[in-house]
């Protein structure tokens, strides 16, 4: 009996289902994060009579034929990648991009990550970090003289040094964009590598055509909608008991099937 394969694989497709809406709701104060969504597909059909199939010697053909499904199966989990709030924080090293594109991370093994994440904080040598300690690229270093460090819209980074009377100028924050940023491979801890599906990245200034602006003092928020993944998470559970409720209809056939005497 078919249905009873098939209503398996709805059963295991919406219990992913509720694994992606549970990462969802579990990184709702995350920074930078952006929720994933299930996407599904069909599975072979057995064509018992395909369309269009000649039905006598006077040229009829089938207009419909006879396929059946035998279930669904994951077809991707894509991410969606739309702005988040942006919060306020106060803190002079937080950073938020307002638009498109990614800051760039020295990794300790010598490859470039890529994050939306702007909890950054000044290390021990004075560099620009991220909450991990890993330094953006470029590397940006503040003097330990400095009195305070100020970050325009479009990356520009200075102190004031004591006994000067004009900033200095440290740095330029440069971002990445990709043309297709949902292809970006996720590595935990706001971390993002490149892929062949994410394409090479852009590296550009805040401002620039195409890419965001910096606000110093805040953090883009993660942008999961709680009362769009709950109404997920009711749909998803529905869906889950209908097919639990087919294998029992088919098991309940089965056995009317085996007491036919």
């Amino acid at each position: 009996m078919r249905s009873l394969s098939i209503a398996a694989t709805g059963m295991q497709a919406q219990q992913l289902n509720v694994e992606v809406i549970s990462n969802n709701i579990a990184n709702m104060n995350t920074t930078g994060f952006k929720r994933q969504r299930a996407e599904f597909q069909d599975l072979l059909y057995q064509n018992l009579e395909r369309p269009g199939a000649s039905t006598s010697s006077s040229g009829t053909i089938a207009p419909n034929g006879i396929q059946i499904g035998v279930g669904v199966k994951a077809g991707a989990i894509g991410r969606v990648t739309e702005q988040g709030s942006i919060a306020r924080t106060d803190n002079p090293t937080d950073l938020a991009i307002s638009g498109r594109g990614y800051f760039q991370v020295s990794m300790p093994d010598g490859t470039t990550a890529y994050t939306r994440d702007g909890n950054l904080a000044i290390d021990a040598e004075g560099r620009i970090v991220t909450s991990d300690g890993f330094p953006l690229e470029p590397a940006i270093t503040v003097p330990q003289e400095a009195l305070s460090v100020s970050i325009s819209r479009d990356g520009v980074v200075e102190a004031q040094i004591q006994g000067q009377s004009t900033p200095q100028q440290l740095g330029q924050i440069e971002l990445a964009a990709f043309v297709n940023p949902a292809g970006l491979e996720a590595q935990g801890d706001n971390l993002f590598l490149e892929t062949a599906a994410s394409g090479s990245p852009n590296v550009s200034t805040p401002s620039s055509p195409g890419f965001g602006t910096l606000m110093q003092g805040f953090v883009e928020t993660s942008n999961v909608n709680a009362v769009e993944e709950i109404s997920a998470l009711i749909i998803a559970q529905r869906a889950y008991e209908m097919n639990a409720k087919v294998i029992t209809a088919s098991d309940e056939m089965l056995q009317a099937a085996t007491q036919v005497r």
